[in-house]
C-alpha cells in the first residue's frame, strides 16, 4: 500500500496501451474499420446510457450541495483553504481553457449553423440552435461529470486519509479491498480513459495547429506533417518533464491564460460588440430554458448519426477526461465544502466558457450571415480544423492573431501533456507525488503515440471512437462513485 508504485496498475496500463499502439499502427486500416465499428455498436445500442449516466451525475452532485451533506469541509472540520478565494477560482478558469475550446469555438457553432440535426440550415433559427447546441455541450453537464471525480478524490482523501486515486472512492463499499485486484482494475480504467481522453484533446489540437500552418504558410496538411508535429510538440511536453520546471510550466499556464484572454478581448472588439454582447445574454438564457429537455432527448423515434458524432462524443469525453480535471480541481480544493465546491466549480468555468463560445462562435455566426461568401459555414463543414483561421482572416492583424492562436494550441498541448502526465503517475503509484521523472517522461511519450496512431488510423472520428470506447467503462466505475461518496457522506459525523 506505501509502494512508490503500484506495479499491477502501472504494468497492466502500460501493456494495454503498448498493444493499443502497435495494433493502431502497424494495422491501421484495420485499426480504422474496428475504431468505426466500435463507435456504430456503442452509439447505437448505448447511446441511452451515455446521456443517463450524464444526466444521474448532474442530478447527484447537485442534491449533495444542497443537502445537509453540503457543509461538510474537504478536510479535517477544523481545515482551512490552502489558497484565497481569488487564487482559487483563477485556477478554477484556467481547467475550464483548453484545446477543446480553440478546435470547436468556431467550428462547432458553424457546423451546426451550416447542417443542424434537425429543420434548414444558414437561417436565423439555425443560428440560435447552434449556439443552444454549442453551449448545451459545454455547459453544466461537462462539469458536474468532473466534480463528481473531483470531490470523491479530495473527500477520501483529505478527510479520509485514502490514497488519492480514483479506487479509493470505492472504500465503503469494497472496504481494504481497494488496495487488491478489484482497486486495481478500477485504477486502470482511470489511466486508460485519462489517456485516450488526452490523447484525442492533442489529436485536435496537431490537427488545428497543422491547418494553421497551412493558413499561413502553406505547409501539407495530412496525416506525416501531424505525427512530425505530434513527436515535436511531444518533445517539448517530455522535455519539460525531465528538466521538473514545475515552475516554468505554472508561468507557462499563465502565459496561456493571458494570451486566451487577450484573444477573446480582441474578437469582441473587433467584431460587432453590441450584438456579440447581446446575443450572449439571449444564449444564456436559451440554453437554461432547454437544458432539462434536452438532457434526455436522444432522437430516439428518428435516430440520427448526428448524436454520435457531437452530444454522445462529447458526454464521453468528458467521462475520459474526468480522472484528469477532478484530480486538478481537487488539489486545489483542500478545506473547502462540498457545497462551496460543487457551486464554484460548477459555474465559474462555465461562464468563461460560455463567453468564450458566444463571442467566438457569433461572431463567426454573424459574419455569415452577412456575408455568406466568406466561407467560414463550408470551411467547418468540409474541415473543422479551418474554420477559425477562416474567421481571423476576416478581422484586423490576421497573421498575428492567427500566430497568436497557433501558439495558444501549441502551450495547451505541452500543459496538458505534462499535467496528464502527473495525474496518470500519481493514479499508478499510489496517490503519491515525487515519483521517477522516467515514469511520467513514459506517459507524456506514450500520450503522444496514441495520438499519432489514432490520427493515422482515422483522424477525427478515430479521436471520437477512442473517448467514446474508453468511457464506457468508466461510466460504470463513476456510478459506483456516486454510491461509494454517497454512502461516505451518510457515515460522516458532520453530516448528521
Amino acid at each position: 500500500m506505501n509502494k512508490q508504485i503500484n506495479r499491477p496498475v502501472f504494468l497492466s496500463s502500460a501493456f494495454l496501451i503498448i498493444i493499443f499502439s502497435i495494433y493502431g499502427a502497424a494495422f491501421s486500416e484495420q485499426a480504422a474499420s474496428s475504431f468505426e465499428g466500435v463507435q456504430s455498436f456503442l452509439v447505437t445500442n448505448f447511446g441511452w446510457f451515455y446521456m443517463g449516466v450524464v444526466a444521474v451525475f448532474f442530478f447527484f452532485i447537485i442534491y449533495l450541495a444542497f443537502s445537509r451533506y453540503g457543509r461538510i469541509k474537504l478536510g479535517p472540520d477544523d481545515s482551512e483553504p490552502e489558497y484565497s478565494y481569488v487564487t482559487w477560482i483563477a485556477m478554477l478558469f484556467s481547467a475550464g481553457i483548453g484545446v477543446g475550446l480553440m478546435f470547436f469555438g468556431v467550428a462547432e457553432p458553424m457546423t451546426h449553423f451550416a447542417s443542424p440535426p434537425v429543420g434548414e440550415g444558414r437561417t436565423i433559427e439555425a443560428a440560435e440552435q447552434a449556439m443552444l447546441i454549442t453551449y448545451f455541450h459545454w455547459g453544466l453537464q461537462a462539469w458536474a461529470t468532473y466534480i463528481l471525480v473531483g470531490l470523491a478524490l479530495a473527500y477520501f482523501a483529505y478527510r479520509k486519509g485514502l490514497p488519492l486515486t480514483v479506487s479509493s472512492a470505492l472504500y465503503p463499499i469494497i472496504g481494504d479491498r481497494i488496495y487488491g485486484v478489484i482497486g486495481n482494475t478500477v485504477n486502470v480504467l482511470a489511466v486508460l480513459a485519462t489517456m485516450f481522453g488526452i490523447a484525442t484533446s492533442l489529436g485536435l489540437g496537431v490537427m488545428q495547429v497543422n491547418a494553421g500552418l497551412n493558413y499561413l504558410l502553406g505547409l501539407e496538411v495530412s496525416g506525416l506533417v501531424q505525427v512530425l508535429l505530434i513527436a515535436f510538440i511531444t518533445a517539448i511536453a517530455t522535455g519539460s518533464v525531465v528538466s521538473g520546471l514545475n515552475s516554468g510550466i505554472r508561468k507557462l499556464s499563465q502565459l496561456n491564460a493571458f494570451l486566451a484572454v487577450l484573444m477573446l478581448v480582441f474578437l469582441l472588439f473587433s467584431g460587432p460588440t453590441a450584438l456579440l454582447l447581446g446575443s450572449f445574454i439571449q444564449n444564456v438564457g436559451n440554453y437554461l430554458s432547454n437544458m432539462l429537455a434536452m438532457s434526455f432527448h436522444i432522437y430516439a423515434y428518428e435516430p440520427i448519426e448526428w448524436m454520435g458524432s457531437w452530444t454522445l462524443f462529447y458526454w464521453a469525453w468528458w467521462i475520459s477526461w474526468s480522472p484528469f480535471v477532478g484530480m486538478f480541481i481537487a488539489r486545489v480544493s483542500k478545506g473547502r465544502t462540498i457545497r462551496e465546491f460543487v457551486t464554484c466549480v460548477l459555474l465559474m468555468p462555465v461562464s468563461f466558457t460560455f463567453i468564450w463560445l458566444s463571442v467566438f462562435g457569433n461572431s463567426a455566426i454573424f459574419l455569415e450571415l452577412k456575408f455568406p461568401e466568406i466561407g467560414i459555414a463550408e470551411a467547418a463543414v468540409k474541415d473543422m480544423p479551418t474554420a477559425l483561421f477562416v474567421l481571423l482572416e476576416h478581422l484586423p492583424w490576421t497573421e498575428f492573431v492567427s500566430f497568436i492562436g497557433i501558439l495558444l494550441i501549441v502551450i495547451f498541448f505541452v500543459t496538458s501533456s505534462d499535467s496528464g502526465s502527473l495525474v496518470i503517475d500519481i493514479i499508478t503509484s499510489n496517490g503519491r507525488e515525487g515519483s521517477p521523472i522516467w515514469r511520467r517522461a513514459f506517459w507524456a511519450i506514450f500520450q503522444g503515440v496514441v495520438a499519432s496512431v489514432l490520427l493515422l488510423a482515422g483522424g477525427l472520428g478515430a479521436l471520437r471512437t477512442a473517448s467514446i470506447s474508453s468511457a464506457f467503462p468508466f461510466a460504470f466505475v463513476m456510478l459506483f462513485i456516486c454510491y461509494g461518496l454517497y454512502r461516505g457522506l451518510k457515515s460522516d459525523k458532520s453530516s448528521v
